[in-house]
């Protein structure tokens, strides 16, 4: 019966943090003032990912991040311009920062033992996660959108800083948050 308890919440954990995670990255969008043309904003729709990474490891993060990536595809909050670019740039992008979860155990140990270096084990986690989903966007910026770089520009020059603008910026909030969010209710993540 615990078995079957445990994956029910899992499921309702999954299906709820994905949806605030939309909901997060719909707010970002709306205040972004549409700075980045080919898309992008400094967002923090990554930490109910993170957060599902360190609860539940990476089935958690991953499933999150790829229903985020499917919602903002099925309602319409995505700039999809071909198949396999709305793929990597919603699919592959926010599935991988699940990634994150490789360091659950780690962070769930620290906490259990009340010891201070779940922080590190949450900024290794939540920088892991969002490097993959930098290179995700990076890669789909050389191949899909290199006809925005400036001229005499390499197209690689101009993914990696177009992509970083906000995806730096996205990764030291989501960092911050997760920490706050995890010290506010520490027991609830073991």
């Amino acid at each position: 019966m615990e078995k079957k308890r445990s994956n029910t919440l899992f499921l309702v954990e999954v299906a709820v943090f994905s949806a605030l995670a939309y909901l997060l990255d719909l707010v970002s969008g709306l205040l972004s003032l549409k700075i980045w043309p080919q898309g992008g904003s400094i967002s923090i729709a990554m930490i109910p990912i993170f957060l599902m990474s360190f609860r539940w490891g990476i089935k958690g993060g991953i499933l999150s991040g790829f229903l985020l990536g499917l919602l903002q595809f099925i309602l319409g909050f995505s700039q999809i311009y071909t198949l396999l670019q709305g793929i990597i740039d919603y699919g592959i992008a926010f599935s991988v920062v699940g990634l994150a979860g490789v360091f659950a155990s780690k962070v769930k140990n620290s906490l259990k033992n009340n010891t201070k270096s779940w922080v590190t084990f949450v900024l290794l986690g939540t920088f892991l996660g969002s490097a993959l989903r930098y290179l995700a966007h990076v890669y789909s910026g050389i191949v899909f959108f290199g006809e925005y770089a400036p001229a005499g520009q390499p197209v690689a020059v101009y993914s990696f800083v177009y992509n970083g603008t906000y995806m730096l910026p996205s990764f030291i909030v989501s960092a911050i948050l997760v920490i706050l969010v995890i010290s506010a209710v520490p027991k609830k993540m073991i």
